[in-house]
């Protein structure tokens, strides 16, 4: 598995600890004290050394991706875990750490992204995508929901991914439906992540405590 994703790894390695670089080219640009986390109203409420602007988040997501990878490669289920899915896994980490650093340099060298916006699409894309392949997700025990419930079962796994690939894709949509039009408050993100976690593990239990499964 891992020579078959070999080459994969490398490029999405080098794409995540890219904003190291872009970082050190404008390091005599950047303040001292650099702007990390932003407020729903797009104003700063965290700061981080440069140093750690810079390197912190692209060597963490690194960590994390190699982290998710060596995990994947020693599932005892991993013969389930689908080309598709594991390729999902393995982006996700450089798409953050160039949308992040796209952010924080952009806002540190005296431009005014929409923050709140761009997190919105972000999420909103992200959600749609996992939630297309959670339904096609097959029992494993890296990739996907894994609770008692549908590891115990697999009936309970394929009936508790397919409503939340349909729940994910609905609270993207919605995402992104708010990032343009504003129709709710950011605050309700947090809502739509709560939501979006409770109902597939509480569905879930209903099926094996109502349906045996």
């Amino acid at each position: 598995m891992l020579k078959a994703n070999k080459k994969s790894l490398i490029i999405a390695s080098i794409v995540t600890i890219l904003p190291v670089l872009i970082g050190i080219i404008c390091w005599n640009r950047l303040p001292d004290v650099m702007a990390t986390h932003f407020g729903v109203n797009n104003e700063a409420n965290g700061f981080s050394s440069k140093a750690v602007a810079v390197f912190g988040l692209p060597l963490l997501l690194l960590v994390i991706l190699w982290l998710g990878t060596f995990i994947t490669f020693n599932d005892p289920k991993k013969q389930n875990i689908s080309p598709k899915m594991f390729s999902l896994m393995v982006w996700i980490p450089p798409v953050i750490s160039l949308l992040a650093a796209a952010t924080v340099y952009s806002v540190n060298l005296g431009y005014k992204p929409d923050v709140t916006f761009l997190s919105e699409l972000l999420l909103g894309l992200m959600f749609i995508v996992i939630g297309n392949y959670l339904p096609k997700a097959r029992q494993n025990y890296t990739i996907g929901i894994k609770i008692p419930w549908t590891l115990a079962n697999e009936e309970n796994w394929n009936r508790t991914h397919r409503l939340a690939g349909y729940l994910w894709m609905i609270c993207g949509i919605l995402l992104i439906i708010n990032c343009v039009t504003r129709f709710a408050p950011a605050e309700w993100m947090v809502g739509i992540l709560v939501i979006m976690v409770l109902v597939p593990c509480i569905y879930s239990f209903w099926l094996h405590v109502k349906k045996g499964l």
